[in-house]
């Protein structure tokens, strides 16, 4: 879940995500054949497909299962083939929340099929191939934060991802602050969403400043160019926020979001009329902070909220929330947890 940093990572920029309590688990037992059959509990149908010879992601059915086929194609890329195995997915993650349900599946199927292959691969290699599993099973063009986030998450701490060097700093969240999440009842889908369409846009910006990404462009670059100028300001603010948290500045914090939310609301354009609605609402009730988290066009915003005042906040925001929009709106405090696993 991205505190802030949106739109940054495919432009080599930074960004502040941390692991959270939601998590995708992957149980499973060996079998004799290569064959790898997964079944979920919260989506339809079973994957089955031949390790040997994993297919086309894109081809697969049950779409869910398209992620299974692209994490075992490319662990074949890289000389990994993996075992037979009957897999089990159970996800607590909510799904087009944005909240990164597909990268935890894909960093979890990765270790799975690495387990069962008696593999080893470095978390930030697992991050990667992650990555492109996501490319190859969508077609959208994700950056990396989402599965270097589900790889690398500390417990009590946010990461500030440097998406150039792909360094993680951990940067511990102030005592006395919770974290707030509230989905707005509209999912999201990247797939149909115009989300390759801004990136596209940003690599435009950067091929006709003549830098490698909007991360080495400054503000007077992009004066006239509200997509690039999104990235470049919303740099600043990831920075800005992980020095705030750890001095302990939410104030500070909090106006960054907020600032961070309506520069992808007019500059970027991907929040919706709900969205806004959610940040206004906790924002007037005293969150410190709130924006939109994720890549936008739906989901969820997150907010910081005092302890003492977050479960109030939250029954309050789904109240007014219904009344405005007649939608439902569902909210949950989350905590920063340690990130993907193993275990025996």
């Amino acid at each position: 879940m991205n505190l802030i940093g949106d739109h940054t990572d495919y432009q080599e920029g930074w960004c502040v995500p941390m692991a959270i309590d939601r998590e995708v688990v992957v149980t499973w037992t060996a079998r004799p054949d290569a064959i790898v059959r997964a079944t979920s509990d919260g989506q339809p149908g079973v994957v089955e497909l031949d390790a040997n010879d994993p297919p086309d992601p894109r081809t697969v059915e049950p779409r869910w299962g398209s992620y299974v086929a692209a994490v075992a194609r490319l662990l074949q890329d890289r000389g990994v083939t993996p075992r037979g195995l009957d897999a089990s997915v159970h996800s607590t993650v909510p799904v087009g929340a944005g909240l990164s349900s597909s990268a935890a599946l894909e960093v979890a199927v990765a270790c799975a099929l690495l387990d069962a292959a008696d593999a080893e691969l470095a978390p930030l290699d697992v991050a990667l191939l992650a990555q492109a599993a996501e490319h190859a099973a969508t077609g959208v063009p994700c950056g990396i934060m989402d599965q270097l986030a589900s790889v690398s998450g500390r417990a009590g701490h946010a990461l500030l991802i440097d998406c150039r060097s792909l360094t993680t700093t951990p940067v511990l969240i102030p005592t006395g602050v919770a974290v707030l999440v509230v989905h707005s009842g509209v999912d999201r889908a990247l797939v149909d969403s115009e989300y390759a369409a801004r990136r596209e846009a940003c690599e435009a910006a950067a091929r006709r400043l003549g830098v490698l990404a909007l991360r080495d462009a400054v503000p007077a670059d992009v004066r006239d160019d509200p997509f690039a100028r999104h990235v470049v300001s919303e740099n600043a603010r990831a920075l800005a926020f992980a020095d705030a948290l750890r001095s302990g500045d939410l104030r500070t914090a909090g106006g960054l979001m907020s600032a961070s939310h309506a520069s992808l609301r007019d500059d970027f354009r991907v929040s919706t009329p709900e969205l806004d609605t959610l940040v206004d609402l906790l924002e007037r009730g005293g969150a410190h902070g709130a924006r939109l988290t994720g890549a936008g066009f739906g989901g969820c915003v997150v907010a910081l909220v005092a302890d003492a005042r977050v479960h109030a906040l939250a029954a309050e925001t789904a109240v007014d929330y219904g009344a405005a929009t007649g939608r439902t709106a569902t909210p949950f405090v989350v905590r920063a947890a340690d990130g993907a696993r193993s275990e025996v």
